[in-house]
C-alpha cells in the first residue's frame, strides 16, 4: 500500500478551514457509503471590487480517513477568495496536485471534496434564484 506524502501528513495534523458557517449562504454535503467519508462544504459568497461573486469565506466539516480530511480542508484552500466560476472549475486533479498526490486507492476523496464544492455553490445558487 502506499504511504501518505509528507504534505498530505502536514495537512492532516494541522487542515485549514475546518468547522461550520452559521447561516452559510450555501452547503454542499457528500459522503461515500463505502468508505464512510462525509463532507459538508459551508460557504460565504460576497464581491469582489469588480462586482463579481466570490467565495469570502469557505469551511468544511469532515468524517472520514486521513485523505478526505486533507481533500476538503485543500479544496477550501484553492477555492477562498475566487470567484465562483473559477470555484467551479476547480478540478479533482487540482486538489490531488496540490496535496503532492494522494495514494491512488484514495484517489476518490479529492473527487468528494470537489463534490461537495460544486453542491454548495449550486445550493447557493438556488437560494439566489428563488
Amino acid at each position: 500500500m502506499e504511504a501518505y506524502n509528507k504534505k498530505v501528513l502536514a495537512l492532516f495534523k494541522h487542515p485549514k478551514n475546518m468547522g461550520k458557517i452559521e447561516n452559510p449562504d450555501g452547503l454542499g454535503k457528500v459522503g461515500n457509503a463505502i468508505c464512510g467519508d462525509i463532507l459538508w462544504v459551508y460557504i460565504k459568497v460576497g464581491k469582489n471590487k469588480k462586482g463579481q461573486e466570490i467565495i469570502k469565506d469557505i469551511k468544511v466539516s469532515t468524517t472520514g480517513c486521513i485523505a478526505a480530511i486533507t481533500s476538503s480542508s485543500m479544496v477550501t484552500q484553492l477555492a477562498k477568495g475566487k470567484t465562483l466560476e473559477q470555484a467551479e472549475k476547480i478540478t479533482k486533479e487540482d486538489v490531488n496536485n496540490a496535496l503532492g498526490k494522494l495514494p491512488e486507492i484514495k484517489f476518490h476523496c479529492s473527487i468528494l471534496a470537489q463534490d461537495a464544492l460544486k453542491k454548495a455553490i449550486q445550493d447557493y445558487r438556488s437560494k439566489k434564484n428563488k
